[in-house]
C-alpha cells in the first residue's frame, strides 16, 4: 500500500440532478448541458509550480566545508503531482507555499572564485605558451585568449587576459606592417606556403584589431567602477606603442593616449601618458609615428581652445628635429634641397618624357606595383621620406605655436616662447618679421598691463600670469632668433630692428632689481599642484629660467653678439644701470650681474673709461638716470661716474666686493 493520501480525483461527468426520476440521460441533454462545463479555465488557472517535500534528513557537508540541506528526489515529486491534470490544486492553495520551479534542481555547483582564478590562469598560460612557441601553427590561440576577457568575464580574470594578450602580441607581432588582405586575395591558388602565411597574418591582424578595439572601449568608456581595468588597458596601451609603433593600427592606440591628455577631470594616468608620449618621441626613428602623433595633439589643443596643461606642450620638445633635421623650414611650406634643380632637374624631367613601347611600359607599370607593394612590408627607413616628414611635422608644431601667441594663452606663453627659442635655427628667414611683430604685441600688451595696475603686482590674482615674465622671455626669443643661422649678418637685408627690444630692457632694468620674485621660477611662490607630475628638477628642463637669469641672457646678446656690436653710448649706459641694480638685487642676482660685468669689460673697457675718468666725458647737460631710452640718459655728461662702486666695495658680501675691486682693476690696467 503506497505511503501518503491517495490522489483526489475530479469527477468528469456532470453531476445527475435529483429532482428528475432515475433514467438514461439522452444524448441531445448531455450536449447541451456541455456548455455549462469551464474545465479549460480551470486548467488554465492551475498553479504550474511544484511543492517540495518536507525532508527530515541531517544537513551534509561538502568538499570545501559548507553545510548542505538534504534534497529530496525528482522521483518523488512527480509520484506525488504526477497527474497535472486530475490533481486537485487544494493542496498548494492550503499550504499557501510557493515552490521554486524545477530548474533550479538541475543548475550545477558554484566553482569557488579562487579555484576559477587559477583555472583561468593555467588556460591563458597555456594559450600563451602554444603562441609563443608556433604562432603559425596555433594562431587559432589568438581568439581563444581574446573570448577569456569577454564582456562576462570577472575583472580579474580580464585584467590577466588583457595583459597577458599585450604580452604576446608584442612577442609575435613582425617588424613590418601588414597589409589587409581582400577575399579573392585569400581564395586565390598559392603555393602551401603562401597560404599558410597569408591565412596567419590574417589571423593575427583580425585578432589584434578586435584587441585594439576593446582596449579602446575600455579607456573611453565614462563607468568609475572599472578604474583599475581602465588603468590595465591604459598600460597596454602605452606599451605596444613603444614596443611595435610600425605595426598597424597605431592611430587607434595614440587617440586614446592624446583622449587622456586633454582631460581635466582624469588626472591619474596622466603621467603615464606623458611618460609615453616623450619616449615616443625619442624613440621615433621613421619620422611618420611623430609626424601622425604631433598631428593628433595640435587638432586635440585646438579643440579645446588650448585649455591644456603646459606638460602637453613641452612634448614637442623631446621630438629628434633638433639633432636630425637639416633642412631650414617654414610655416606654410617645405623647402627643397638646393640640388633639385639644374643639370640633374633637366635630366629627370628628360628620362619621364622619355618614349617607350607598349610592352616596356606594362612591364614598368607591374614593376611599380611589386615595389610598391615591397616598400610597405619593408622596415628600412627611407632618408629622404624621413627628412620631409619631419618638415612636416615642424610645420605643424610652428602653426601651434602661432596660434597660442595669438591666442595669448598666459599658461602657455613661457613654453611657446621657449619652443620658438629652441626650433629658431628651423624657422625660414622670411618669416622672422611676422614673428619679431607678435613678440612686439606681447611686450605693448604687457606695459599696458602693468600701466592700468598703477604699479600694483605683475603677476595675476590666479597667479597663472607673471608679465615681467613674460616680456623677458619675449626679448630672449626676439635674440634668439637672430643669432641662429646667420640671421645676424642678413638682420639688414631682411629690414629687422631689434631696438626696441634693446629699449625694452634697458627700461625694465630697475624695476626688474627691485622686484621679490627675481630669483624665482615661474611655480616658484605657488603651492604644489596635487595633480602636477612629479618630476626632478633634472627632468623638468622647460619653462623654469628665472627673471634674473634671463635678464643676464638678454643683456649678453645686445652686449657681447660678436656680429652685431653696440655702440659706445649703448655700453656705456647699460653699465651704468647695471651698477646701479645690483645696490637693490639679492646676493646670487648681484653676483650674476657683477659676471656679466666683467665680460663687459673685457671686451669693452677702451669705451668705458669715461666713466671712471672725468676728463674724457664730453657730454653736454646733465645726467638722467632716469630716462627710459639710451638716448635721452646723456651718459656722458656731469653727474655719470660711478660711484656705486665705492657702495659695493663695503659689501656684506665678500665676494662683491672682491668682484668690484677685479673690475677696477682692469679698467687701471686699460689706462696705464
Amino acid at each position: 500500500m503506497p505511503h501518503g493520501r491517495p490522489a483526489k480525483r475530479r469527477r468528469l461527468t456532470p453531476p445527475v440532478d435529483d429532482s428528475k426520476p432515475d433514467e438514461t440521460i439522452q444524448s441531445k441533454d448531455l450536449f447541451h448541458r456541455a456548455a455549462d462545463w469551464d474545465l479549460e479555465q480551470d486548467y488554465e488557472t492551475r498553479s504550474r509550480q511544484k511543492r517540495l517535500k518536507e525532508s527530515n534528513r541531517l544537513p551534509t557537508k561538502d568538499v570545501e566545508g559548507r553545510l548542505e540541506e538534504a534534497a529530496h528526489t525528482r522521483d518523488q515529486d512527480f509520484a506525488r503531482d504526477s497527474d497535472s491534470f486530475l490533481g486537485s490544486d487544494s493542496d498548494n492553495a492550503e499550504d499557501g507555499i510557493e515552490t521554486p520551479p524545477t530548474d533550479a534542481f538541475e543548475s550545477a555547483p558554484a566553482i569557488p572564485l579562487k579555484q576559477h582564478l587559477v583555472q583561468a590562469q593555467e588556460e591563458i598560460a597555456r594559450l600563451a605558451g602554444l603562441i609563443n612557441e608556433d604562432p603559425e601553427e596555433h594562431a587559432g590561440s589568438f581568439k581563444k585568449l581574446s573570448q577569456l576577457a569577454g564582456e562576462s568575464a570577472h575583472p580579474s580574470i580580464k585584467k590577466l587576459a588583457l595583459a597577458s594578450q599585450a604580452a604576446v602580441y608584442k612577442d609575435t607581432v613582425p617588424g613590418y606592417r601588414i597589409r589587409a588582405y581582400k577575399d579573392e586575395e585569400l581564395g586565390t591558388k598559392v603555393s602551401k606556403d603562401v597560404r599558410r602565411t597569408r591565412q596567419y597574418e590574417h589571423s593575427l591582424v583580425t585578432n589584434y584589431q578586435s584587441y585594439v578595439r576593446q582596449l579602446v572601449g575600455i579607456c573611453k568608456g565614462r563607468n568609475k567602477a572599472d578604474g583599475q581595468l581602465k588603468s590595465t588597458a591604459l598600460s597596454c596601451v602605452c606599451s605596444l606603442l613603444l614596443a611595435i609603433p610600425h605595426f598597424n593600427f597605431r592611430t587607434e592606440l595614440l587617440g586614446v593616449v592624446v583622449q587622456e591628455l586633454g582631460r581635466k577631470d582624469s588626472m591619474i594616468h596622466f603621467q603615464k601618458c606623458i611618460q609615453t608620449m616623450e619616449k615616443f618621441f625619442d624613440e621615433d626613428e621613421d619620422g611618420g609615428p611623430a609626424l601622425e602623433a604631433v598631428s593628433l595633439l595640435s587638432k586635440m589643443m585646438k579643440g579645446k581652445d588650448y585649455d591644456i596643461r603646459e606638460e602637453v606642450l613641452n612634448t614637442f620638445f623631446h621630438l629628434r628635429l633638433l639633432s636630425e633635421l637639416s633642412v631650414k623650414s617654414s610655416t606654410n611650406r617645405t623647402d627643397k634641397p638646393e640640388d633639385v634643380s639644374g643639370l640633374h632637374g633637366k635630366r629627370a624631367k628628360k628620362e619621364k618624357f622619355e618614349h617607350r613601347s607598349k610592352k616596356d611600359r606594362k612591364l614598368a607599370k607591374e614593376r611599380k606595383a611589386v615595389a610598391k607593394e615591397m616598400s610597405e612590408a619593408d622596415a628600412a627607413v627611407d632618408f629622404e621620406a624621413r627628412e620631409k616628414m619631419q618638415s612636416e611635422t615642424l610645420k605643424i608644431v610652428f602653426v601651434t605655436y602661432f596660434r597660442i601667441l595669438k591666442a595669448r594663452v598666459p599658461h602657455l606663453i613661457g613654453a611657446v616662447l621657449e619652443g620658438l627659442a629652441k626650433f629658431a635655427h628651423l624657422i625660414n628667414q622670411d618669416f622672422f618679421g611676422d614673428i619679431l611683430e607678435a613678440l612686439k604685441d606681447i611686450i605693448n600688451q604687457t606695459e599696458a598691463a602693468e600701466a592700468s595696475d598703477d604699479g600694483e603686482d605683475s603677476t595675476d590674482v590666479n597667479g597663472e600670469r607673471d608679465r615681467m615674465r613674460e616680456s623677458l622671455l619675449a626679448t630672449q626669443t626676439a635674440f634668439t632668433l637672430l643669432s641662429q643661422q646667420d640671421a645676424a649678418k642678413s638682420a639688414s637685408a631682411l629690414h629687422l630692428d631689434l631696438s626696441f627690444f634693446t629699449s625694452h630692457v634697458y627700461k625694465k632694468l630697475y624695476a626688474g632689481s627691485t622686484d621679490a620674485d627675481i630669483e624665482l621660477g615661474p611655480k616658484s611662490m605657488h603651492l604644489p599642484d596635487p595633480y602636477a607630475l612629479r618630476l626632478s628638477k633634472r627632468d623638468n628642463k622647460v619653462n623654469v629660467s628665472t627673471p634674473v637669469l634671463l635678464l643676464t641672457r638678454a643683456l649678453s646678446a645686445i652686449l657681447l653678439t660678436p656680429s652685431s656690436p653696440p655702440t659706445t653710448q649703448v655700453v656705456a649706459a647699460f653699465y651704468k644701470r647695471l651698477l646701479t641694480a645690483t645696490l637693490h638685487t639679492p646676493e646670487k642676482s648681484t653676483k650674476a650681474l657683477l659676471t656679466l660685468m666683467g665680460r663687459i669689460v673685457d671686451r669693452h673697457g677702451r669705451r668705458l673709461e669715461a666713466l671712471w675718468y672725468s676728463d674724457e666725458r664730453k657730454g653736454d647737460g646733465v645726467f638722467k638716470a632716469e630716462a627710459e631710452t639710451v638716448e635721452g640718459t646723456n651718459i656722458f655728461a656731469v653727474g655719470s661716474g660711478v660711484w656705486e662702486e665705492e657702495l659695493l666695495r663695503h659689501h656684506y658680501v665678500p665676494e662683491v666686493s672682491e668682484q668690484v675691486r677685479a673690475l677696477d682693476k682692469v679698467i687701471i690696467g686699460l689706462g696705464k
